[in-house]
C-alpha cells in the first residue's frame, strides 16, 4: 500500500482497544464503494488522511485523546479533548453517518452546517470536532476546528489538517494539574 499520509508515524499504540470502541466506533474497512456513498451522503470530500487512516482502522478511540489549544473553551483552559474518532460508515452509533454522527449532531443539537463532525468530546454532546469546509469549499482540504457548544458553538482552530490533528495529540496525563 503506497502511503501518502503519515510517513513515519507509529500506529502501533495510537488506538485504544477495549470492548466500548468495538462496539460503538470500530466499523469494517472503508472501501472505496463505502467512502464514495458516504460522502455523497454528507455532501463532502473526505480528507485524504482521514481516509487512509480509515482503511487500517475504520474508527475507534485513541489512546491520545487530548489537543491543546491557544485559548480556553467550555473543557478547558489549554486544550480539547476527544472521545473517539468516527469511522466511514453508518453501521456503528459513532460513525460518520450512523446514530449518533455528523449529520445527527446539525439536526438533534443544533450544530453549524459547516463541515463533518468526526471526533465526539467526553461533554456528551456539548462539544465536538470538526473537519470544517469554510474555507476550502466542499472539495477542499477541511481544517480541524472545536465547536463548542457551551459557548454559543465557538468555533476555535485547532490544526490546518487531519494529519496535523492526529500527530498533535497528546496523552491526556500532559494536561493532568499538579
Amino acid at each position: 500500500m503506497i502511503t501518502e499520509f503519515f510517513k513515519d508515524f507509529d500506529f502501533k499504540n495510537f488506538w485504544s482497544e477495549c470492548s466500548y470502541s468495538a462496539r460503538d466506533y470500530i466499523s469494517v474497512l472503508a472501501d472505496d464503494e463505502m467512502i464514495d456513498s458516504v460522502e455523497k451522503e454528507l455532501g463532502y470530500k473526505l480528507p485524504g488522511s482521514y481516509i487512509q487512516m480509515m482503511k487500517s482502522q475504520n474508527g475507534g478511540l485513541a489512546n491520545k485523546s487530548v489537543f491543546p489549544t491557544a485559548e480556553a473553551n467550555s473543557w478547558a483552559d489549554d486544550h480539547v479533548a476527544i472521545t473517539g474518532i468516527m469511522g466511514i460508515g453508518r453501521e456503528r452509533t459513532y460513525s460518520l453517518c450512523g446514530e449518533r454522527g455528523s449529520q445527527f449532531m446539525i439536526d438533534e443539537w443544533g450544530y453549524p452546517a459547516i463541515g463533518v463532525y468526526f471526533a465526539d468530546c467526553p461533554s456528551a454532546g456539548h462539544d465536538m470536532i470538526l473537519f470544517d469546509y469554510s474555507n476550502c469549499g466542499k472539495d477542499g482540504e477541511p481544517e480541524i476546528v472545536h465547536i463548542d457548544q457551551e459557548n454559543d458553538f465557538k468555533k476555535t482552530f485547532l490544526a490546518k489538517d487531519f494529519e496535523t490533528f492526529i500527530r498533535g495529540l497528546k496523552a491526556e496525563e500532559a494536561f493532568e494539574e499538579e
